[in-house]
């Protein structure tokens, strides 16, 4: 299974959000994820399993699939709450010790 991060640029906030997805998938004890970040313009639909992208270019890619709309990407909880929701959409059993953590 692929997460990946997009941003306009594919550079700052696409990378920040790929690496907090890491350290969420880690907390939940997740593996098996590939995760990935990208620029907007070079991912297609089918790239990924899920994109996650801020609320700002929402719009934009909603052509992409699974699409997870960040309201804020530096909310680690919020991320936290997404990722598990999605791992669970996507029928991936996340282990209950990593609630919260």
């Amino acid at each position: 299974m692929k997460f990946l991060a997009v941003c306009s640029t594919g550079l700052g906030s696409s990378f920040m959000v790929h690496m907090n997805i890491d350290k969420v998938l880690k907390e939940l004890g997740v593996s098996g994820i590939d995760v990935d970040h990208a620029d907007l313009g070079s991912v297609a639909r089918g790239d990924a399993d899920a994109v996650f992208v801020g609320r700002d270019i929402a719009e934009a890619a909603e052509n992409l699939g699974d699409l997870v709309v960040l309201n804020s990407i530096i909310d680690i909880n919020e991320l936290r709450t997404k990722v598990r929701a999605t791992l669970e959409r996507k029928g991936v059993t996340v282990p209950e010790v990593g609630v919260g953590a």
